[in-house]
């Protein structure tokens, strides 16, 4: 008998809740992201460089290339050699409008409960144990709180360290969907 997917919609709501509430915590309280970042010795010459250039919100890779083709082409290389290599991601000026990020944030942990649900209800039957309900939500949490993370590491020079940051999110987010479906498991 498969499970009845309204059957869990309280707890993708309880686990979208507790994973904002969580990342709340992460980010206010434990506050280890705040490695992520590091500021440039020539902030105010960068800022002013890219603000001359009048550049809409969007990310921008330097040096630019519109083809790989063109990879190959001597002034790129060179381009490469001399450097900088890197992306810059502009957002709008202002301050950021939070109330709309921390609800986008909420619609986010929702929609990967809404479907981390979703996988269990097709995978595990009513009356499982609360053990395997709980192993079974944490992998595929894990998987969708965290593996996207990695491809940033890999091809845009993200730091490793701060994608073990983000893994880590990964793996409190899952236990949290984790422990609330396998307590409303029907």
């Amino acid at each position: 008998m498969l499970i009845e997917y309204a059957d869990l919609w309280l707890a993708a709501v309880i686990g979208a809740v507790l994973c904002w509430v969580a990342s709340a915590l992460i980010h206010m309280v434990l506050k280890y992201h705040n490695k992520d970042y590091q500021g440039l010795s020539n902030e105010d010459e960068v800022r002013e460089a890219i603000r001359s250039g009048s550049p809409q919100p969007g990310f921008y890779n330097i040096p630019y290339c519109t083809d790989m083709k063109e990879m190959a082409e001597e002034s790129m290389q060179a381009k490469m050699r001399e450097g900088p290599v890197g992306f810059v991601t502009i957002i709008p000026s202002g301050m950021p409008a939070m109330g709309k990020l921390l609800g986008l944030q909420f619609a986010h942990f929702l929609l990967a409960c809404v479907l981390i649900g979703y996988c269990a209800a097709l995978a595990l039957p009513p009356g499982s144990e609360y053990l395997t309900v709980f192993r079974f939500v944490m992998a595929v949490g894990f998987v969708a709180f965290g593996l996207g993370n990695i491809p940033y590491s890999i091809w845009y020079g993200q730091p490793w360290g701060t994608t073990l940051r983000f893994l880590l999110d990964a793996f409190i987010y899952g236990a949290v969907v984790a422990g609330v479906f396998a307590w409303q498991w029907p």
